[in-house]
């Protein structure tokens, strides 16, 4: 007996969000997605009941915006599980070890949903309970566990259990997007979070946020009630490129530098002509973009970086006599020496600019952290990106049957899907690799150059790839509304 009859009975029985029989129509999905998002920022500001939330410390840092994590709310753990659970997927199913066909096979696929849904519970409860138990990140309020009468355990469990609910929470309203509205939800998220960080950091002002935006604070240089210094030496220009409380135009420069190269990456690709074998004169173009596999792999490769630092920061609040090689860790919860300072990312360009004594480590320190880093994300990028063409159908096997299934074909080539394939396997395989990479490098980069807020580069990167493919997204649906005739030919 293989491990899918034994598992079957309990993965066919994991709930999900039904799908939607026939076409919904467009006005429709827009209302679902946006009764999510509103859904979504209402949970975002729900705090953990029980929770010591001047205790509290951040737990995934600048990871956050990445994991669309609300810190000190329902959804403390934000994607992070949905995300570890398709890591250990797409891993499992690389390796060829899962033995499911999610291709030709009804049954599988329904247990591949179920396995995925399984994971994620499975990840909800081995993030959070270290993060509440163990590591005592979210600490209990005393006040709350006398009144309630149920100690502190008690109280951490209420606590965890809120963060379950919200992990649960997320996971059902990814689900009700991607069936009934319109893109990811996991996107969604992601954009939402991050669009409020960069909103904040461009337009806050004393009265809203903690610092000053950039529009707020250019007004205080302008009309003379902040000083800039001389532009002439290098503390003027530290000013006014670097400095959080300053003009920091690297970080304006390196936000419209990294939206308009992911605009114009999105929009360069081989367009292979198809035309139709029912339809005399219908013609069409399949795209294979440069980034292929679009952004979303380099979420899962900044979730294992994110979770490895996790772990690091666990051993460091579990064993009092840390080796140092393993790890050092500061007050404020970074590394700063040992294997883990090597395997954390690049952040900001505080994390590495040693010529403007943003940062006391050696030199040689700080370069092979760099050297790593870019490592990491150029292998992982590319990794992750063939993993995730081949596990969302859009491998040059699985795009053949669709094309061929569509009544399409490559003009000049018989209308055969074996015929189809290799000519997909010319320009699919490369291109996600490239585009991997590139997605890879362009998130380093941003993160050693800074960006509006304070978010991630790689958050940025995701940002505009994502609103770019729901633009799109949303302009083949209204297009598919009007013409009901080509949804009918295109599926």
């Amino acid at each position: 007996m293989s491990w899918k009859d034994t598992a079957e009975p309990l993965l066919v029985r994991m709930p999900a969000v039904r799908r939607p029989e026939g076409h919904v129509p467009f006005k429709r999905k827009l209302a679902w997605t946006g009764g999510v998002l509103v859904l979504y920022f209402f949970l975002t500001n729900v705090k953990l009941f029980g929770l010591d939330i001047d205790a509290s410390q951040q737990v995934f840092g600048r990871f956050g915006s990445i994991l669309a994590s609300g810190q000190g709310s329902i959804m403390q753990l934000g994607i992070g599980p949905i995300v570890t659970a398709s890591i250990v997927l797409q891993l499992l199913g690389g390796a060829n070890l899962l033995g499911l066909n999610t291709q030709d096979d009804p049954r599988d696929q329904i247990l591949y949903q179920g396995l995925q849904k399984l994971l994620v519970l499975v990840m909800i409860c081995l993030t959070g309970i270290p993060m509440v138990f163990a590591a005592n990140f979210l600490p209990p309020d005393a006040a709350v566990a006398q009144s309630l009468g149920i100690g502190t355990t008690g109280v951490q469990a209420l606590i965890f259990a809120q963060m379950f609910v919200g992990g649960v929470l997320i996971l059902f309203m990814d689900e009700v997007i991607s069936k009934w509205g319109v893109g990811s939800g996991i996107g969604l998220f992601i954009v939402a979070g991050v669009s409020q960080r960069l909103l904040g950091g461009l337009l806050s002002t004393p009265f809203i946020g903690n610092q000053n935006g950039i529009v707020y604070t250019w007004y205080l240089y302008i009309t003379g009630q902040q000083a800039t210094g001389s532009l002439f030496t290098a503390s003027g220009i530290q000013t006014l490129f670097l400095s959080p409380g300053g003009g920091r135009l690297l970080a304006l420069i390196t936000t419209v530098l990294i939206f308009s190269i992911v605009v114009y990456a999105e929009s360069v690709r081989v367009e292979i002509p198809l035309s139709n074998a029912r339809v005399k004169g219908a013609r069409g173009r399949f795209p294979v973009k440069l980034i292929y596999a679009s952004v979303l792999p380099m979420i899962l490769v900044r979730a294992l970086q994110a979770n490895i630092q996790f772990l690091g920061r666990i051993l460091d609040q579990q064993l009092a006599n840390l080796p140092g090689w393993i790890g050092t860790y500061n007050n404020a919860g970074q590394p700063v020496s040992g294997v883990f300072y090597y395997l954390a990312p690049i952040q900001s360009p505080g994390d590495w600019m040693w010529f403007l004594d943003a940062t006391t480590q050696p030199v040689w320190q700080i370069l092979v952290r760099i050297g790593v880093d870019l490592t990491f994300m150029l292998i992982g990028g590319a990794i992750f990106a063939v993993f995730w063409v081949e596990t969302t159908d859009m491998g040059p096997e699985a795009t053949a049957k669709q094309i061929h299934n569509s009544g399409m074909q490559i003009p000049g080539f018989r209308q055969n899907v074996g015929v189809i394939e290799k000519v997909l396997e010319r320009y699919i395989p490369q291109v996600t690799v490239i585009g991997g990479a590139l997605v890879g490098l362009l998130a380093v980069m941003a993160n050693m150059m800074g960006t509006i807020g304070n978010v991630s580069g790689t958050g940025l990167l995701l940002t505009v790839s994502i609103t770019y493919k729901l633009y799109e997204e949303i302009a083949e649906e209204q297009l598919m509304e009007m013409h009901p005739m080509m949804r009918q030919m295109f599926g």
